[in-house]
């Protein structure tokens, strides 16, 4: 797929779920916030309870550009963490090398994110990990390989280029972007990771 369909089909899934999924996505979901499709704009019938937590479930995976197995197999997760299941669902997810590469400010969106993991980039504590969905501890350091640091997205990255697109930086994320490293000091907690979600409704949608 190339990056064009691939940007495309972001902008319509983010107009389907109704909020920006990319920086790209933000401008085009400003000028039509609306569902795609002749009839998006005539779409706001009352919708089903199951419609209504199908949409919110799909919006979670969709911030974290998940497969359904991937989520439903962290929901399953969560509901042996201790706390509230759907507060637990975002914290296991916000734990993913791919999510904490983004909110360092190493990539600019979660795709550019799981790419740069998989392309063998990132080391965790000194070790290539070339898994997303590898789960970081607290501790640990994420660094881009010294090698790769050198070439130019890294260093666009390293100059502080994602920056205005992504939200402020959490505070359970250590980061020295001039050296495209980051410590995990923390578990994350709920109301400080930037997800856009009703997590009691990915509850309801997964109990049903």
């Amino acid at each position: 797929m190339s990056s064009v369909t691939r940007s495309r089909r972001q902008v319509r899934l983010s107009r389907a779920l109704g909020l920006a999924l990319t920086p790209k996505a933000v401008k085009h979901f400003e000028k039509r916030p609306y569902p795609p499709g002749e009839h998006g704009r005539a779409r706001r019938r009352t919708e089903s309870d199951y419609a209504v937590r199908l949409r919110e479930k799909q919006r979670l995976r969709a911030q974290y550009a998940l497969r359904e197995k991937q989520l439903a197999r962290a929901y399953q997760d969560a509901r042996k963490a201790p706390g509230l299941t759907g507060e637990a669902l975002v914290e296991i997810l916000e734990t993913r090398l791919d999510a904490l590469v983004l909110r360092a400010g190493f990539g600019r969106t979660i795709l550019q994110a799981r790419q740069i993991v998989v392309h063998r980039h990132i080391l965790v504590d000194g070790k290539i990990v070339d898994r997303p969905s590898f789960r970081v501890k607290p501790g640990q350091t994420i660094q881009v390989k010294p090698k790769s640091q050198a070439t130019t997205p890294f260093q666009v990255a390293a100059a502080g280029a994602h920056r205005d697109v992504l939200p402020a930086l959490p505070g359970y994320l250590d980061v020295q972007l001039e050296k495209l490293s980051a410590v995990l000091v923390r578990e994350p907690k709920r109301a400080e990771i930037p997800v856009t979600c009703e997590v009691q409704l990915v509850v309801e949608y997964y109990a049903r």
